[in-house]
């Protein structure tokens, strides 16, 4: 059960090749950017999102593409839902996370394992963009053309373990998190792109349940 959550999870994210000529932000930039999207990230209280999801593994020759929906409700609840090629959902709701593989339905208690504790914040941190006061990640940030892009590499051995690396990708134009990337140590990697974006906009509470 372990496995497969860490496996899910980690497919929840990607690293593709660079897309644009990349270079350093500057010490002044650095503090601007951080400043402006922790400002924008705590701001939502509700995020709505449709996301197209690119996973590539080294031993395929095609990439496996899947779509859903996402459902983001702070401070504590938020609920993938793949609609294809399958249907597949994970919750993260009141410290656990509940697992819908098509029907059959699994549960982890967050309280009592903190490894999954830390993912389940790294996740809505991505999200949000709200992960740059995490202790956990050393940070690098860039920027190209049309993007920021910030780069964080795990400090504990135990995320490590199966992040080498997450990026995230900011639109100039709306400085919340457009793209979602993942480096495994194995080099697979996995991208989300995410759609449709509407932020606080109403979301019941009976939304998150499968």
């Amino acid at each position: 059960m372990k496995t497969k959550l860490i496996l899910l999870i980690i497919c929840l994210f990607h690293f593709a090749y660079t897309k644009a000529q990349e270079e350093a932000m500057s010490n002044a930039e650095i503090s601007n950017f951080k400043q402006t999207v922790v400002a924008e990230a705590q701001k939502i209280k509700t995020l709505k999102t449709d996301f197209v999801q690119y996973k590539h593994l080294d031993f395929l020759s095609k990439e496996i593409t899947s779509s859903g929906s996402m459902l983001l409700k702070n401070p504590n609840k938020l609920l993938w839902k793949y609609n294809k090629p399958i249907q597949y959902g994970i919750l993260f709701k009141d410290n656990k996370v509940l697992i819908n593989d098509q029907g059959k339905k699994n549960k982890v208690d967050l309280g009592n394992n903190k490894k999954f504790e830390k993912i389940n914040k790294m996740i809505i941190g991505s999200i949000s963009g709200d992960l740059f006061s995490a202790n956990d990640f050393n940070i690098t940030f860039y920027k190209n053309k049309n993007q920021r892009i910030a780069k964080l590499s795990p400090k504990t051995k135990e995320l490590s373990t199966y992040i080498q690396t997450v990026i995230l990708y900011f639109n100039n134009q709306q400085l919340t998190v457009s793209e979602v990337q993942l480096i495994e140590p194995s080099k697979d990697y996995t991208k989300i792109v995410f759609k449709n974006k509407q932020i606080n906009q109403p979301i019941a509470d009976a939304s998150f349940s499968f």
